[in-house]
């Protein structure tokens, strides 16, 4: 299954454990697929440093350990399917030309109401948890 997780669930699962953590343990297991482009990996290091306040290096290695366990998908597509912030696009590109079949988000203004996009469900961690039940500890 080829899933892409939002900024904040990623950055949720990095830093904080619960329910993002589980899902991005079980990218590192290879029960999943993780997706992820230059763009959600560039706003990642924006987050980190900015909001979080971590520095360059440790940045740099959680980039690389994210890249480690994540396909990078090449990213040729443009959408305007949310209109502000334009940033979350990036999600819905990675995962169309990705060919993902899940977007995992937390983002509950702007993705998750869209319930799916070009044929990708979008689920909150929780209810992705739930729907993998069976194979998540």
């Amino acid at each position: 299954m080829r899933v892409v997780l939002d900024t904040n669930v990623l950055i949720s699962a990095l830093l904080f454990d619960g329910v993002p953590e589980r899902i991005f343990l079980a990218g590192l297991r290879g029960e999943i697929q993780l997706l992820a482009s230059v763009s959600l990996l560039e706003e990642l290091g924006r987050v980190l440093k900015g909001k979080f306040k971590i520095d360059a290096n440790s940045v740099a290695h959680t980039i690389e350990l994210v890249k480690s366990v994540a396909e990078v998908v090449k990213v040729e597509s443009r959408v305007r399917v949310i209109l502000h912030p334009d940033g979350d696009n990036r999600v819905l590109e990675c995962a169309s030309d990705g060919k993902a079949d899940i977007i995992v988000t937390g983002d509950t203004k702007h993705i998750l109401p869209l319930s799916k996009y070009k044929g990708t469900r979008i689920l909150s961690p929780a209810e992705f948890v739930r729907f993998l039940r069976p194979s998540l500890p």
